[in-house]
């Protein structure tokens, strides 16, 4: 299984998205593989708060979303823990978008319609680093 940490354990991730759908596409992509799906979130806010309760090994984070975008709640989370692994999804390919996640520490982007083995392989890289 693609899953799994080299100790053997799931990979935890929490998936943040305002679209109970996109939520509900990334858990049908990972779970299949061994993943776990720790924590989820509709807005950044709620993001930030349950990544401090869950401590994921990743977080796939929306970049569009109520209360507080992903962009905002991503810089928060790396100013608590810089080792935090995130994959920002879009559907905007926007490069201003992506230069400004880039400045606040996240390198990793995964575009909006993704497929589960885009998911499943992006996760893997972004673990793997």
């Amino acid at each position: 299984m693609k899953g799994l940490r080299k100790d053997g354990r799931a990979i935890r991730v929490m998936a943040v998205d305002d679209s109970p759908v996109t939520r509900k596409m990334i858990k049908k992509a990972l779970v299949p593989e061994g993943f776990e799906i720790v924590g989820e979130a509709g807005n950044g806010r709620d993001a930030v708060e349950l990544c401090e309760k869950i401590d994921p090994d990743i977080i796939t984070m929306d970049v569009t979303m109520p209360i507080m975008d992903g962009l905002e709640a991503a810089l928060i989370i790396k100013q608590k823990n810089p080792r935090q692994k995130i994959i920002m999804l879009s559907a905007m390919s926007d490069q201003n978008i992506v230069e400004e996640a880039m400045s606040r520490g996240i390198n990793h982007f995964c575009s909006k319609p993704f497929t589960a083995g885009d998911m499943v392989a992006k996760i893997m890289q972004v673990i793997s680093e």
